[in-house]
């Protein structure tokens, strides 16, 4: 598994976890598949892969709940899978702090694009350093918005001096804004820039995460524009 980017598959439905190991198998990846929250956190913190992939309704601990167990020990890239586009479970995954989502049922051609689409955005070439946010501007120094400060080389973020502890997505996401203070970007360009989506994509990933991203960095540095998208405040 060294060379391979390792996935771990949380999925309880046997035929649904048996094709998609054999169909991620067969694209290069090295899969853990489990079929319960509770085995598939024992995995996580046994193997510590590089992505994870949960189904939202598996029993035991439901993907939503692993996702947070996750999130509170690693910044490891968590997609969701849901069986429904307009569940509200695909919001509480993403406040969970799952980095994107997958509707089910799936090509597997499209959920292979979305696994390296997010892998790219940590760094990853098949295994690459876990938690690299990436850069959204070469500039170098340290960015001062008000009372946050952004360094964009050492990747930390700190507000009233104090460090600010970001997932590599919202990291992204600050980045774009930092690069371009008082713009606003659209949805769809956020989609495209941090998301790496060559496509359409769900415009609520990025409504949630800059809700998680207001609540650490301050709620009104980022300004929504009504219709246009959302902008930092200089």
């Amino acid at each position: 598994m060294a060379d391979q980017t390792h996935v771990l598959f949380v999925e309880d439905d046997d035929v649904i976890r048996e094709a998609t190991q054999l169909a991620l198998e067969r694209d290069g990846f090295a899969v853990t598949a489990m079929p319960d929250g509770l085995s598939g956190l024992e995995a996580f913190r046994a193997d510590r892969p590089d992505i994870a992939l949960l189904d939202v309704m598996v029993p035991g601990l439901d993907g939503v709940s692993l996702c947070r167990r996750i999130r509170d020990e690693s910044t490891v890239p968590v997609i969701m899978l849901s069986a429904r586009a307009d569940s509200i479970d695909v919001v509480l995954g993403l406040e969970a702090g799952a980095d994107d989502y997958v509707t089910k049922p799936f090509d597997g051609a499209v959920l292979v694009a979305r696994i390296r689409a997010v892998l790219r955005r940590f760094g990853h070439a098949g295994g690459g350093d876990r938690g690299d946010a990436g850069s959204a501007a070469d500039t170098g120094g340290v960015l001062v918005f008000g009372e946050l400060e952004v360094d964009t080389e050492g990747m930390e973020v700190r507000r009233a001096g104090r460090p600010v502890a970001l997932t590599p997505t919202e990291m992204r996401l600050l980045l774009e804004f930092s690069s371009a203070p008082g713009t606003v970007l659209s949805r769809d360009k956020l989609l495209e820039r941090v998301w790496d989506y060559g496509w359409g994509g769900d415009t609520r990933v990025v409504d949630v995460h800059v809700h998680r991203l207001r609540t650490k960095i301050g709620q009104d540095r980022i300004e929504t524009v009504r219709g246009f998208g959302y902008k930092l405040k200089a």
